[in-house]
């Protein structure tokens, strides 16, 4: 889904393409500050340490609290130990014992270019959301600018995900 100027356009679904859906998801984005977030993400972009794949990455997480967590890509020189912005940002809201997620906006690109694409979360990213979220009520937003952006339900990006519920555990 494009939103400009506060109006949603329907756009098409990964996975669930009906009228449901898509209500549920309007209604999950009016209370998201989607611009805010994507600011946020582009300002958190800014400090990405990208040495190696010059694709700096910027992610802003919102709790249900309102609070606004920031993450950049830190790559490594053993590019196992990589972390990307999303885990980054969830990592630091974490471990200042926040739990409760509404929203995460991202944004990424060739490092000093203008983005020309949108950056999806990885699929190590999309299992920690999972970890976190609902798949139902957590909402996904990729930009590539703050007015040129698509909206996600969680369960969108990782259909049939395996979490907490899974385990008995939520």
């Amino acid at each position: 889904m494009k939103i400009n100027e506060g109006e949603i356009v329907k756009r098409e679904f990964i996975s669930d393409d009906n009228e449901e859906t898509n209500n549920k998801l309007i209604a999950l984005l009016k209370a998201v500050p989607v611009r805010d977030l994507i600011m946020n993400a582009l300002r958190a972009r800014e400090h990405a340490y990208c040495p190696y794949s010059k694709f700096a990455v910027g992610a802003a997480l919102l709790t249900k609290d309102n609070k606004v967590f920031l993450g950049s890509n830190i790559e490594n020189a053993s590019y196992g130990v990589t972390n990307c912005a999303e885990r980054t940002a969830f990592y630091k809201a974490l471990s200042d014992g926040y739990n409760n997620f509404r929203a995460i906006a991202i944004i990424g690109g060739p490092e000093g270019k203008d983005i020309k694409d949108f950056a999806f979360p990885c699929g190590t990213c999309r299992q920690v959301m999972m970890e976190f979220c609902s798949p139902e009520d957590f909402v996904v937003i990729v930009a590539k600018s703050e007015s040129v952006y698509k909206v996600y339900a969680l369960k969108e990006l990782l259909p049939e995900g395996f979490g907490p519920s899974n385990l008995n555990k939520k």
